[in-house]
């Protein structure tokens, strides 16, 4: 009996095949530690948010709250890059070359180094003139501006322990493992809390404690997570010869990760463009800001958004192991059945996600969550009310977003993610900079009439539209058509 539990226990711990077995079946399988890892990862944000919610200045959450698009911008640049990297590893799986894993695991650890170095360096020599973008400045609010700066300066610093982190859970899912990341990002996220309440309760460091908490709880866990990964996978565990990369490895990897990275990050400045234009929102006709209701209802709003949308962008996120491990292994057949059944997954989430965040939007609830009472008020319901029913019953196109992009970049079609990218940022930059006035009439001001913020939330779903416009392309043309002539050229050995 107790050999039978051992072997149990053990198998629980095993790498998923994912070029065997029902699709449906080994998709939520493989998906389910990546979304409960992803929603760990939010608990993180949330956290975060609630203590400082809590604990800081309506002011000192108003800077947190405006500098997040700035955040996304390099943290999901590394993201994006690890993410992209992974393809070529989950292809060497499917074609059970192990030695080709390794050396694509060495070549990760390599560029992933030189990557976070630069993007560090950038992230804080741009930061002043970054912060002015969105309307972040002294001359606005020296309390906002001081609290912004202070925050990215400590997470920028960061970067390098993100950016490993990222990279080694991508790899575990690239060979099919997704429960170590999650085992080891329970622990981090325990720890990240424990440092919360510790920085800044007992050390009374504010907003900077949240900071620290999330940059060493995140390094440890990195450390962790690499040395266990080398430990229980001797096979993938780099030599020395390994990290000698030539052109082709450092040609393969980059032209995976660079495009969803830049793709990641992209949003990111569509995403700035719309938080600059509510700030407006709070600010009077000469400048001034009159209150933050804006900024922290579409704050609070925003963050809860991004928690319902998590489960989908996990489930977009095992699809590129499931399809590159598919395509690895010469079964494009597969990889169209998956996608198709990951689609009719995704239409289940994104009705009951959707339900739930309607129905935390009654009389403001979901604001209790982000900020204190002081802090809620009839206005700061309404701007972030009016973002969640403008969003939510559009989360099917931000669904397939995450399916068909993950798709698509497992199967090597990089440059229709990038494509992509673009036009969801072409769209929401659009739409945010001529919708407001347009709706208003006018310039706008902490006056403008409820039409005209309806008219900048309308940014995120005409954005999400226009990215799947571009994606159906390679979703049509190599997927549903099983277009063996590209697979072929992708995999020779077919």
């Amino acid at each position: 009996m107790k050999m039978k539990i051992k072997e149990k226990i053990k198998n629980i711990f095993k790498p998923i095949d994912l070029t065997q077995g029902k699709c449906w079946k080994v998709i939520l399988v493989f998906c389910l530690p990546i979304i409960l890892s992803y929603l760990l990862q939010q608990v993180y944000t949330v956290s975060d948010a609630a203590i400082c919610g809590q604990t800081l200045t309506g002011d000192e959450v108003a800077g947190i709250n405006d500098i997040n698009p700035l955040l996304f911008i390099y943290l999901q640049f590394a993201f994006g890059c690890t993410a992209g990297f992974c393809v070529v590893s989950s292809q060497s799986v499917g074609k059970r070359d192990d030695v080709g894993a390794r050396r694509s695991l060495a070549s990760q650890i390599t560029l992933s180094a030189i990557i976070s170095v630069i993007l560090t360096a950038v992230a804080i020599l741009l930061l002043k003139p970054m912060l002015a973008w969105l309307n972040v400045t002294p001359e606005n609010s020296q309390t906002v501006y001081d609290a912004a700066y202070l925050y990215c300066v400590i997470i920028f610093s960061g970067i390098a322990a993100q950016m490993f982190y990222n990279l080694i859970c991508s790899f575990l899912r690239s060979i099919g493992d997704s429960l170590t990341p999650l085992l080891f990002l329970l622990a981090s996220t325990a720890l990240n809390i424990g440092l919360d309440l510790l920085f800044i309760m007992a050390f009374k460091w504010g907003l900077a404690g949240a900071a620290v908490a999330t940059i060493v709880s995140q390094f440890l866990s990195t450390i962790a997570c690499f040395a266990y990964t080398f430990i229980k996978y001797k096979q993938y565990r780099p030599r020395l010869a390994d990290f000698k990369m030539t052109k082709k490895d450092v040609g393969e990897h980059l032209a995976q990760g660079l495009p969803l990275g830049l793709q990641f990050s992209v949003l990111a400045f569509g995403i700035i463009v719309m938080q600059g234009g509510v700030v407006l929102f709070d600010t009077t006709a000469n400048g001034m800001v009159q209150g933050t209701p804006a900024q922290n209802g579409f704050g609070a709003a925003n963050k809860l958004e991004n928690l319902l949308m998590t489960p989908m962008n996990a489930l977009g996120a095992g699809m590129t192991s499931f399809a590159a491990q598919n395509l690895g292994a010469g079964d494009i057949k597969r990889v169209k059945k998956g996608t198709n059944q990951a689609m009719l997954i995704m239409i289940v989430m994104g009705t009951l996600l959707a339900g739930i965040g309607l129905l935390l939007s009654i009389n403001g609830a979901y604001l209790h969550i982000f900020l204190s009472p002081d802090k809620i008020n009839p206005e700061t319901i309404r701007f972030g009310n009016t973002l969640l029913y403008t969003d939510l019953p559009m989360f099917y196109f931000l669904g397939t977003i995450f399916v068909l992009r993950s798709s698509v970049q497992g199967i090597g079609k990089s440059f229709f993610v990038l494509m992509a990218g673009a036009a969801e940022l072409a769209a929401r930059v659009l739409v945010c900079t001529f919708f407001p006035s347009l709706f208003n009439g006018g310039a706008i001001t902490a006056t403008a009439n409820g039409w005209a913020f309806f008219g900048l939330t309308l940014g995120n779903p005409i954005a999400w539209i226009a990215a799947d416009a571009v994606l159906l392309i390679p979703y049509v043309m190599n997927i549903l058509r099983l277009n063996y002539r590209y697979i072929e050229k992708r995999n020779p050995t077919i």
